[in-house]
């Protein structure tokens, strides 16, 4: 029977396997759950046909005995009746029914077999169902933090790139300081070496313009001696 090892097949799948090549888990775990679903409804049917055909082979394994039990009370009154052709008539359909007790006993046999082998595979199918979905929240929020913890990771990259860009920016601001207090302290420089000079001029030709009236002063205290 075709479908028992399709579904045997189903339940030793490995649905991590599914998962972990998958593009996007979240969606492929609705997608298995679907069709899983959707295998159960053709589960049932089949188990429902399975089971019809054992009811079915049971009332007529059923029936076959009844029959028999009924010729060999009907063979009894025959007797009874004095009506020995009768109860003979009978007696060999009772024969005729038990030849078919054991064909039927066997044919029932076996659709109870594949009844209860069916209704433990849709058991089974509806338990290992019930526990996905059970799963899946907690599958799906295990992906959600998944996803927030990628995000922070991508996120902390991009500070350390600002970090980098903010400690570049100190530098570059520690650059332009110094730049700026050696161009000060060079126009101060000038401005001083400016000053000096003036001021030494000045001392020079004041100093000198002393002399030339000492000097004065001096020849003129001579020519009057």
């Amino acid at each position: 029977m075709g479908i028992l090892t399709r579904f045997k097949d189903i339940m030793s799948s490995n649905i991590n396997a599914l998962l972990d090549k998958a593009e996007d888990p979240e969606k492929m775990i609705d997608q298995c759950l679907r069709n899983l679903n959707s295998d159960l409804g053709k589960v049932k049917s089949e188990t429902a046909a399975i089971m019809a055909e054992e009811q079915r082979a049971k009332r007529v394994l059923d029936e076959c005995n009844e029959e028999i039990q009924k010729m060999q009370t009907y063979a009894v009154k025959a007797l009874e009746a004095n009506n020995e052709a009768d109860a003979r008539k009978f007696l060999e359909q009772k024969a005729l029914l038990t030849s078919k007790v054991e064909g039927l006993k066997e044919a029932y046999d076996l659709a109870h077999a594949n009844a209860n082998q069916m209704r433990e595979m849709h058991d089974k199918l509806v338990g290992d169902i019930n526990e996905l979905e059970s799963r899946k929240e907690m599958i799906k929020g295990k992906l959600a933090v998944a996803k927030t913890q990628e995000r922070i990771n991508k996120m902390t990259s991009s500070v350390a790139s600002a970090n980098d860009s903010i400690a570049s920016f100190s530098r570059y601001e520690d650059i332009a300081n110094k730049a700026l207090d050696k161009a000060n302290a060079m126009a101060e420089l000038n401005r001083s070496g400016s000053s000096h000079s003036i001021d030494d001029l000045t001392k020079k030709y004041a100093a000198g313009s002393d002399v030339d009236d000492e000097l004065a002063k001096l020849k003129a205290s001579l020519n009057k001696e």
